[in-house]
């Protein structure tokens, strides 16, 4: 089985990055075939609204989205991590999310006509185990995991928790410091030991 971290932020070894480090190590340590991707290096346009992938069952946007996409379709498990930027996930996030969320619906649907109610078969995220993390210096946590957790509710994926929100508290003045958020590591460690569980009971 294999877990896709996917960091939202766009540097290179900073908190986000760190925090998604520890989970996938921890799952390494269970057996788990794990990869980080950073978004920070990728060209990820914002969703046009075209509708096309409603009937060709892929995006019509020429750029790195279908290789991510298919990352995150050979992947069982999911974490979605990014730094808090004015209560938000980053852009690059955003746009990933908004467009693997839309085709996800279209390819297991057809879109009906007006006035008519939808009898969904699913998405192509259905059963995948995805968990939120999100960092930040202080405030704005709670918005942001809930735009992750939103993402994962409606597309009928299985969200993975801990004994605590999935959340570092780290970047005071610019610095990388989440390896000192002790509490914060420990979070991140026991959510990775939940979706890793959660992940062998479903394969058996």
């Amino acid at each position: 089985m294999k877990v896709v971290g996917f960091s939202g932020s766009p540097r290179v070894k900073g908190n986000t990055e760190f925090l998604i480090e520890t989970a996938l190590t921890q799952l390494q340590k269970q057996g788990f075939e794990t990869e980080l991707v950073r978004l920070g290096d990728k060209n990820i346009e914002q969703c046009s609204g075209c509708y096309s992938c409603v009937k060709l069952k892929k995006c019509s946007i020429d750029d790195d989205f279908p290789q991510l996409f298919q990352k995150m379709m050979e992947a069982d498990g999911i974490i979605l991590g990014s730094p808090v930027y004015h209560s938000s996930i980053t852009p690059k996030l955003k746009a990933l999310l908004d467009r693997a969320g839309f085709l996800g619906r279209w390819v297991e649907n057809e879109m009906k006509s007006d006035g008519s109610g939808y009898e969904w078969k699913g998405t192509a995220f259905s059963g995948k185990v995805v968990a939120p993390v999100t960092v930040a210096r202080r405030a704005g946590q709670n918005f942001a995991f809930a735009q992750l957790l939103l993402w994962a509710t409606v597309l009928d994926t299985i969200v993975v928790g801990s004994n605590y929100w999935n959340v570092g508290v780290a970047g005071t003045g610019g610095a990388v410091d989440a390896d000192q958020d002790t509490e914060g590591i420990g979070i991140i460690t026991h959510m990775a030991d939940n979706m890793g569980y959660v992940l062998t009971q479903l394969k058996k």
